[in-house]
């Protein structure tokens, strides 16, 4: 039975095929899955530009310039985005510290923790929107996304491999802690603490946690190590 022009039922097709077609024409030829990755790709772009407040799905929609329920078709809500960017910043954070920690069989101890620090600082230059609520469970809850944890108890497993390569696996737990303060520390400095506005460009800032560094490495193997 067709519906009258004009009546809800029809305005209601049209608004579904008009979605469709905005939806799904975002891009000539894009794919379901290409699209859900320019939704999150603008939403990353929104956390570095506005932070947490300023992501929500009728922005990304309208950022990524698809219809305002579009992202609804790939996220249940913000928060499902938040879960998908932190996730996938655990997993590229424990992978650079997995190639860091690699470093010390060839070139030594003190290689893989200089190479563990610059990782670590420079994944949260690269993403600092992403960073900011990697560690936060009142944004992302860990307990309705589960991959969140896992991602990060992976990562965390990439810290305490540092520390056991450094002191060996007899080494205090609580080591850990010291050498994470070292490098989440150094981070938030530069994000937004008083170095972000002491050293505002990107390439000094690497260079002062190079020297930094240098000093935490020569605090916990000794000098000439």
């Amino acid at each position: 039975m067709n519906a009258r022009r004009g009546s809800p039922a029809a305005r209601g097709s049209a608004d579904s095929a008009a979605e469709a077609r905005c939806t799904t024409k975002a891009k000539d030829g894009e794919t379901p899955r290409h699209l859900r990755e320019r939704i999150l790709d603008t939403s990353r772009t929104l956390l570095d530009r506005d932070g947490v407040a300023g992501l929500s799905m009728r922005e990304v929609a309208r950022q990524t310039g698809v219809t305002h329920q579009a992202p609804y078709h790939y996220f249940q809500d913000r928060e499902s985005i938040l879960a998908e960017l932190v996730t996938r910043g655990f997993t590229e954070l424990g992978r650079r510290l997995a190639l860091a920690n690699d470093l010390a069989g060839q070139h030594g101890k003190r290689a893989a923790l200089l190479a563990s620090g610059e990782a670590y600082v420079g994944f949260a230059m690269e993403q600092p929107g992403v960073f900011r609520i990697m560690f936060r469970p009142d944004v992302c809850d860990p307990a309705r996304f589960p991959l969140v944890s896992e991602a990060g108890e992976k990562a965390y497993g990439e810290l305490l491999r540092l520390v056991q390569i450094m002191h060996g696996t007899d080494c205090a737990q609580s080591l850990s802690t010291v050498y994470w303060a070292h490098v989440h520390g150094m981070a938030l400095l530069m994000l937004d603490g008083p170095l972000s506005r002491r050293i505002p460009d990107m390439q000094a800032r690497m260079a002062h946690m190079h020297d930094a560094g240098r000093d935490f490495a020569d605090m916990m193997l000794g000098k000439g190590s």
